[in-house]
């Protein structure tokens, strides 16, 4: 059982720096962020078992809904409508909003923010789907 979570992790990791599908460009706002959903089912199931060990490691349940903050004035909500749901969202410096919906059954969906004032979210709605998101505000 642990091989197979630490070959999980490595893979997410894998995945996760080998294909950034999508970077947004710099906004007005000052933030710029980078996503990453896998279409393949083993890579979605890989990625949501990093996220889930990644929750556990920083001491959060790994389960249902985990946020972790660190700054002033930040704002996180999770809303989830089906079983087996995992939404983790990450806030560290000032200003910052993040939501997650994950309307389904088996979605993992990370959200990480990090500087100040940025605005994300993530919606999930279907099954067994993963995605995480990196958002950099300046």
């Amino acid at each position: 059982m642990i091989k197979k979570f630490a070959t999980a992790a490595v893979l997410a990791l894998t995945i996760g720096t080998a294909g950034l599908a999508t970077i947004a460009p710099a906004t007005a706002g000052g933030q710029v962020s980078i996503s990453f959903a896998p279409s393949d089912p083993e890579q979605a199931e890989a990625l949501g078992m990093g996220l889930q060990m990644f929750s556990i490691v920083k001491g959060l349940s790994g389960q249902g809904a985990d946020v972790s903050q660190n700054g002033n004035f930040n704002a996180a909500g999770i809303a989830q409508n089906g079983s087996g749901n995992h939404g983790l969202v990450v806030q560290e410096g000032d200003g910052h909003t993040g939501t997650i919906n994950q309307d389904g059954n088996n979605n993992s969906c990370g959200l990480f923010q990090f500087g100040e004032n940025t605005n994300a979210q993530c919606a999930q709605t279907g099954n067994n789907q993963s995605s995480v998101t990196t958002v950099f505000g300046f």
